[in-house]
């Protein structure tokens, strides 16, 4: 007998031994299922067994009623978790997990529903941003925030954000990660198993404030995912972590131009204090200074200021200092006060609109796209539009469900980092920089735009034809640059003509980017745009 045959025997058993919190359904159907009576009957009968469960009941779906191993296509698969969604809603209830097994006949799954707890959406929901030079402990810092937990000094708590086996294994991270924590009137609102998604979800349930991070990579090969994850999320703040034992370097410098380019409020975390002397932190935390000066802003120390002056201060123009370690936990509940009481700087106005960040396919529910609301709000049930796709065009989708740090939410408004299942596309057709939008609105996608920009560094001159990476919003695209005056030097601020490689795109005036090109970056902001020829 297969591994995955005996798990599911094992939930199968375990389902009998629960009783009445158990229901068995070889399939459930739009056609069937939710017409006439058989709506309200279902959705009591889903009532009866949370009831029965203490607010949590087991659906095995694609077995028969004795439990016996039938299995469904995916697309009935598919449908059946629709139904059991609505089911669920109509019980005041939501599905909070699903497990799939492949079996001769097809799919079987175990979904398990929670009564109630879907989370109201607020403007409680701060999204921060990290950033700094690899091995300068800013994967472990947060994971020691969120967990409460002192590091062992390798980089344990690291391990507690959403990170790959291979990132793990080396120590270094290659892409984009996640981690989430709160507060509620008695305090911080911790994760405390972090190795259970459930755990997660807790926190997202319990908490009256939340606070996301988006944790950026620090090694110099990732520069252009880094720059994603600053430019590409709708950020309120930016974390920037300087280790007191190695000091600001050039990729701290690199970052810290990121962060600027986007405007955004920053705090910079000298991060393990416990491994120098005093003399030393005092030393780095004068370079930190120097830094920031050079680049027109006020440092706040808040050890000398306290958390009252960072609070009311932050600004493009100011920014805090803390010192901490995640060994000792020193400093961290500085942060955990400057997290509980900064207010939320970005807005949420407007219709809905989300850029792709990431896609994939989750086996019984399909295309997922993942990413950053940036305005708006958006429901389960909702008709969305996709795209550009490659040729223009975009494609109608269906909202099945809403996800937000592995809790299951029946809406999502602005700054909130969720993923979304799709109806009515395949995974395969979801691209990074593609937009969710409402199905009335009325998009027109971009090829060519005017730009305001500015040259941060350049080893001549820019011309006709120079070609980088423009990061705007998720987009990570090629473009050719003409500068109206046919040039621009390192410094210079001019207009230019920029034109996406291979693809259109949805970008609008106002949207500022970054590009890059080997050692060379600048800054812009689109002026103009062009509907796409």
């Amino acid at each position: 007998m297969s591994r995955d045959r005996v798990l599911l025997e094992r939930a199968l058993d375990r389902g009998e031994q629960d009783g009445g919190s158990v229901e068995f359904k070889e399939r459930l159907l739009r056609d069937v299922h939710l017409e006439g009576g058989r709506r309200e009957s279902l959705a009591a009968q889903l009532r009866h067994r949370l009831l029965s469960g203490d607010g949590e009941a087991t659906y095995v779906v694609g077995v028969t009623d004795d439990g016996g191993l039938a299995g469904i296509d995916h697309d009935t698969f598919s449908e059946s978790m629709d139904v059991l969604s609505l089911l669920a809603e109509e019980a005041d209830a939501h599905i909070d997990d699903v497990q799939t097994w492949g079996v001769e006949g097809g799919l079987v799954g175990v979904a398990q529903v929670r009564d109630g707890s879907i989370l109201e959406t607020d403007d409680e929901h701060l999204v921060v941003g990290t950033a700094g030079h690899v091995d300068h402990g800013k994967s472990t810092l947060v994971g020691s925030l969120v967990t409460g937990t002192a590091d062992d000094g390798d980089g344990a708590t690291r391990a507690y954000l959403d990170v790959q086996p291979h990132e793990v294994e080396r120590g270094l991270s290659a892409d984009l990660s996640y981690a989430v924590y709160g507060f509620d009137a008695d305090g911080p609102v911790r994760v405390r198993n972090p190795d259970r998604k459930a755990d997660r979800a807790k926190v997202v349930e319990e908490a009256d404030r939340l606070v996301s991070f988006v944790d950026t990579v620090g090694h110099e090969p990732w520069l252009r995912t880094t720059i994603r994850g600053l430019v590409g999320q709708k950020l309120d703040y930016g974390l920037l972590v300087v280790a007191a034992d190695d000091g600001p370097t050039q990729t701290t410098r690199e970052h810290l131009g990121v962060l600027l380019a986007t405007e955004l409020p920053t705090i910079v975390a000298i991060t393990k204090t416990d491994a120098v002397s005093d003399e030393r932190c005092e030393e780095v935390e004068r370079e930190v200074e120097r830094l920031l000066r050079d680049v027109d802003k006020s440092p706040l120390r808040v050890a000398r200021h306290g958390v009252d002056a960072a609070v009311e201060e932050i600004s493009e123009r100011v920014v805090p200092i803390v010192t901490t370690s995640a060994i000792t936990m020193d400093g961290l509940d500085t942060l955990d006060e400057l997290f509980d009481r900064l207010p939320k700087t970005s807005q949420d106005a407007g219709e809905f609109r989300m850029y792709v960040d990431r896609s994939y396919s989750v086996t019984g529910v399909g295309a997922v796209a993942s990413g950053t609301v940036m305005s708006g709000e958006v429901e389960a049930g909702d008709e969305l539009l996709l795209g550009p796709m490659p040729d223009g065009r975009f494609q109608e989708v269906e909202v099945r469900s809403i996800e937000m740090h592995y809790h299951r939410v029946d809406q999502a408004s602005a700054g909130r980092i969720v993923g979304i299942a799709l109806k009515g596309v395949k995974e395969s057709a979801i691209e990074r920089g593609m937009v969710l939008l409402p199905r009335e609105a009325d998009p027109e996608p971009v090829r060519e735009f005017e730009a305001e920009v500015m040259v941060l560094n350049h080893p001549t001159r820019i011309g006709d034809g120079y070609e980088p990476v423009v990061h705007l919003e998720t987009i990570g695209e090629a473009a050719s640059f003409s500068p109206e005056n046919g040039r621009l030097l390192p410094g210079d601020t001019g207009e230019t003509t920029v034109r996406f490689k291979f693809r259109p795109y949805l970008i609008e005036e106002g949207q500022k980017f970054v590009f890059r090109e080997g050692r060379s970056k600048g800054v812009g902001t689109v002026t103009d745009v062009r509907p796409a020829d």
